[in-house]
């Protein structure tokens, strides 16, 4: 069997954009008809160039690849042009094609893909979701306290055990920044009245984009103690291993990250140096699903947890469930909601969500199918990234 045809689509995401703008999905096909999906996640170009870029690399290697011989493809990637190294947009290129030749390996053997990679461990998955705003908001739920607890307390509701927030402000290009002592109070607070509204039937994941330098990082996390999140996410840029280590050490609250790390050489450092528990490696860009699964084996023996990111499409999300799936040090799923919405549209069958848990697929490969009329029905015209940064410092 061989690979013998690309194709890419690069799918605007309707209102309320949840997930992103746009989605980029690659597809596979090999000699004997069977073909296999890839996404890959938020790469610092335009979406029709990465679209491009995705062509490149499956035309240069992955066809007329044998699409079993997954490590060998790897490491050809990898080394591409003498590179060598753990670059985000290589990688997110490769997670895309590697995903898509597992997809094609379960598909091949009329097995999940969870069932090649050890086994299935887990028969349902804990979830959890940002708290999302409302179009009937009237106010903004990043913002304001009272309303993210209500809407904490709504998820709840429907089946969550878990709800992240990130109530620390803009990210911007000018971060690590001190926080002010305004900002310092409404982060607790936020802490405060979520914990208020759910009580001890759900964990607060007290979500940060790497906004804080080491010492306010430590400074917030003294004043969240209290409310026992069960993490601190990315509390200072990944860029710096050792200072993440400080704030973990400094604080009770299990640190959490890994959604802009790439390969098993950077998380065995963030191990090596205890920076992090929680790992959120995310599977669009990390270098695919068997490297996914090589940094959770790492994990594991240093009793660190996985808990995959998610803020793009259903295919990362299918693939995140695989992983998870046999993962004995699985923690949580991320989910955009209820994997409702256009994440179910876009695909032939949708995740299976039931209160608060994602259900394993049984059908082969990684259980999911693109519809690619709804896809062809909804092209990204645009340029922007999927995801931007302040450029002015705060």
């Amino acid at each position: 069997m061989k690979i013998t045809d690309v194709k890419t689509f690069v799918v605007k995401n309707p209102p309320p954009h949840f997930g992103g703008p746009y989605f980029i999905f690659i597809k596979l096909v090999t000699n004997n008809g069977i073909e296999g999906i890839g996404e890959t996640y938020a790469m610092p170009f335009s979406p029709h160039l990465v679209a491009r870029m995705l062509e490149d690399v499956a035309g240069r290697f992955a066809i007329g690849a044998d699409p079993f011989n997954i490590e060998h493809l790897w490491r050809t990637v990898y080394s591409a042009g003498y590179l060598q190294h753990p670059d985000l947009s290589l990688l997110g290129l490769l997670s895309a094609v590697e995903m898509a030749c597992w997809d094609i390996a379960g598909k091949a053997l009329n097995k999940p893909v969870y069932q090649l990679l050890g086994g299935q461990v887990h028969p349902r998955l804990r979830t959890y979701t940002y708290i999302y705003p409302k179009e009937s908001d009237k106010t903004d739920v990043y913002r304001d306290p009272e309303l993210a607890a209500e809407r904490a307390a709504e998820y709840v509701k429907q089946g969550f055990t878990a709800v992240k927030f990130d109530p620390v402000g803009p990210y911007t290009a000018f971060d690590p920044r001190q926080l002010s002592l305004e900002a310092l109070e409404r982060a607790e607070t936020f802490c405060r009245k979520i914990r208020e509204a759910v009580g001890s039937r759900a964990d607060l994941l007290f979500g940060t984009h790497g906004q804080m330098t080491t010492s306010s990082a430590i400074r917030l996390a003294r004043r969240l103690e209290k409310y026992d999140p069960l993490w601190f996410e990315e509390p200072v840029p990944p860029e710096n291993v050792a200072e993440m280590a400080r704030v973990a050490r400094a604080t009770t609250i299990p640190i959490a990250t890994g959604e802009r790390l790439t390969t098993k050489y950077e998380f065995a450092r963030l191990l090596g140096k205890q920076a992090a528990s929680i790992l959120q490696m995310n599977l669009g860009r990390v270098g695919g699903i068997l490297e996914a699964k090589k940094i959770a084996g790492m994990a594991e023996a240093h009793y660190a947890q996985i808990a995959p990111h998610l803020y793009c499409g259903p295919v990362v999300g299918a693939a995140n469930i695989h992983l998870s799936a046999c993962s004995p040090n699985f923690l949580i799923l991320e989910g955009i909601q209820t994997w409702g919405g256009f994440h179910a549209e876009i695909l032939k069958t949708p995740i299976q969500w039931e209160d608060g848990y994602v259900i394993p697929p049984t059908g082969p490969g990684l259980g999911v199918e693109l519809d690619e009329s709804v896809a062809q029905a909804h092209p990204y015209t645009g340029k922007n990234l999927h995801l931007n940064v302040l450029n002015r410092p705060l």
